[in-house]
C-alpha cells in the first residue's frame, strides 16, 4: 500500500498554505443526470444493428441488453464502495495509487489523458460532427470542423465553472431522454407490417458471435464509472454516489430495453440487423423527412450530451496526475473561484483536438477513436476492480459506508468480464488498437524515467 503522501493522506492539499479544493456542490438529481448523460449516448442509435447480426434472434438479442445491464451494475456496486470509501477527485487514479503505489497511478492518469477521456470525448464530437455535417455542411472537412467546434465551445462552457457545466449537462440529459421516447413511440405505434418481425435470421448466431455482441453491448453502456471522479463533488456522497449510479444505469437499462424492443417492433429482426442507422430508418419510416430530421437532431444531443459530461469528468484524473507528478505539477492547479482544474481542461481539450486531427487523417474518425481507446479501457478497469480486494486485505477495519454485496463473488465476477473485453477489444479491434497501446507504452516510459512527485 502507498498511502503516504497521496490525496488522501493530505485531503485539502496543503504544506503551510491554503489550497483550493474540490467543493460538495452535486445534489442526487444532478449526480444521475451525469451518469445517465455519459452512458446514453450515440451507441444506442448505431450499435443495436451489430448486436442484432450477431445474436441471430430476437430473445438472444435482448438477453444481450440485459445481460449488459446487470454487468454494468456490478461493476457499478464495486466501485460505489471504493468512492464511498475513498472519495477523491482523482476518482480511479486515487484507487490505483493508494492500492499498487504511485507509477502506477500515473500510468493510469496518463492513459485516461492521453487515451481513454480525450478518445471517448473525439468519438462524441465525431458523432455530433456526422448528423450536423448532413444538417449543415461546411465543405471538404465539415465533420472536423464540427468536431472541433464542438470541443472548443464545451470546453468553454465548462471552464466557466461547475454550476454552468451541471446545469448544461442536466437541459442536455432531458432533451436526449424524450429523444429516446420519441424511439420507443415510433417503435410500438408504427410497428412493422412483417408478420415475422421477430423472426430469426437464416444464420443462428455462434457463441463467439455472441461474444462480439457482448462488446458492443457493454460499449454502449459504457462510461457509468466516471461518476467516481465527483466522489468529492456530491453533496452526502456516502449515500449518494451508489445511489447516482444505481438510479442512473436502471434508467439506462429501461431505455435500452424499450429502445430494442421498439426497433424490433419497427423495423423486425432482419430489418434492424441490415440497417446501418436503425433509428433513422424506424423514424423515416414511421414520419418521412420530418423523422429523419428528428433522429438528427437526437444523436446530436446525445453526441453532445456525452462529450459533455465526458469533459466535466475527464479533467479530474489529469488535475490529480499535476498534484502528485512532478512532470505535470501544472495541472494540478484548482480554479477555486469557478470550481474546475482550469490547466488540466485546456490540456484535455488541446489532446482531444489531436485525436480529431488523427480521426480526419484516417479518414475514419469514429471507428479509429472506439479502436484507439478499447484496450487501455479494459486494462485500468480490470486493475481498479482489483483495487477492491487489495483494500479489503490491508484495510480491513476501514470505514466502508456502502459495501459491495455478494463479496468477494461480485467483484470477481465483474473483473473476469474486464479480462475478457480486454481480449475482445484486441481481437476485434482495428490498427487503432495498436496505437493507443503504443501511447501508453509512452506513458510507461515516461514513469520509469520521471517517478519524482510534485511539490504540493
Amino acid at each position: 500500500m502507498n498511502t503516504k503522501n497521496s490525496p488522501a493522506a493530505n485531503p485539502n492539499g496543503q504544506h503551510g498554505h491554503h489550497r483550493p479544493e474540490p467543493e460538495p456542490v452535486l445534489d442526487l438529481k444532478d449526480a444521475i443526470a451525469l451518469v445517465v448523460g455519459i452512458v446514453v449516448g450515440a451507441g444506442i442509435f448505431k450499435l443495436p444493428a451489430l448486436v442484432a447480426s450477431n445474436t441471430g434472434d430476437a430473445a438472444t438479442m435482448m438477453l444481450a441488453w440485459i445481460l449488459g445491464a446487470a454487468i454494468s451494475i456490478l461493476g457499478a456496486l464495486c466501485y460505489a464502495e471504493l468512492a464511498t470509501a475513498h472519495p477523491n477527485a482523482g476518482g480511479e487514479y486515487h484507487f490505483l495509487e493508494r492500492a499498487f503505489g504511485g507509477d502506477v497511478a500515473r500510468l493510469f492518469a496518463w492513459a485516461r489523458m492521453t487515451v481513454i477521456a480525450s478518445g471517448s470525448i473525439a468519438i462524441f464530437a465525431f458523432v455530433f460532427a456526422d448528423y450536423a455535417t448532413a444538417l449543415l455542411p461546411l465543405g471538404e472537412h465539415s465533420s472536423s470542423i464540427w468536431a472541433g467546434l464542438l470541443i472548443v465551445i464545451l470546453t468553454a462552457i465548462n471552464l466557466v465553472g461547475i454550476s454552468a457545466g451541471k446545469a448544461t449537462q442536466n437541459i442536455l440529459t432531458i432533451v436526449e431522454c424524450l429523444g429516446l421516447v420519441l424511439v420507443i413511440v415510433a417503435g410500438f405505434f408504427f410497428s412493422s407490417p412483417d408478420a415475422q418481425a421477430t423472426a430469426p435470421l437464416a444464420q443462428s448466431s455462434s457463441a463467439g458471435a455472441f461474444g462480439l455482441a457482448m462488446v458492443f453491448v457493454l460499449l454502449t453502456y459504457g462510461g457509468w464509472n466516471d461518476a467516481a471522479y465527483l466522489s468529492a463533488e456530491i453533496k452526502n456522497g456516502h449515500r449518494n454516489i451508489v445511489r447516482s449510479m444505481i438510479w442512473g444505469l436502471s434508467i439506462v437499462a429501461a431505455l435500452y430495453i424499450l429502445v430494442s424492443l421498439a426497433y424490433l417492433a419497427g423495423l423486425g429482426m432482419t430489418g434492424l440487423s441490415k440497417s446501418s442507422a436503425p433509428a433513422a430508418d424506424l423514424l423515416g419510416r414511421a414520419w418521412g423527412e420530418t423523422g429523419a430530421a428528428l433522429i438528427s437532431i437526437m444523436v446530436g444531443v446525445a453526441a453532445i450530451t456525452s462529450a459533455n459530461a465526458t469533459i466535466l469528468t475527464g479533467a479530474r484524473t489529469s488535475y490529480a496526475l499535476g498534484r502528485d507528478w512532478k512532470l505535470f505539477s501544472w495541472l494540478g492547479r484548482w480554479d477555486g473561484e469557478k470550481g474546475v482544474p482550469r490547466n488540466a481542461m485546456f490540456m484535455q481539450a488541446a489532446i482531444s483536438l489531436g485525436l480529431v486531427a488523427l480521426g480526419t487523417w484516417t479518414r475514419k474518425g469514429f471507428e479509429t477513436m472506439v479502436d484507439y481507446t478499447a484496450p487501455v479501457f479494459w486494462l485500468f478497469f480490470f486493475l481498479t476492480g482489483m483495487t477492491l480486494f487489495v483494500f479489503r486485505r490491508w484495510e480491513p477495519a476501514a470505514s466502508r459506508p456502502f459495501r459491495v454485496p455478494f463479496y468477494p463473488v461480485t467483484p470477481l465476477v465483474f473483473c473476469g468480464v474486464c479480462i475478457y473485453m480486454l481480449y475482445s477489444s484486441l481481437a476485434y479491434t482495428g490498427k487503432g488498437a495498436l496505437v493507443g497501446v503504443g501511447v501508453l507504452a509512452v506513458g510507461a516510459i515516461l514513469v520509469l524515467w520521471s517517478p519524482g512527485r510534485a511539490s504540493r
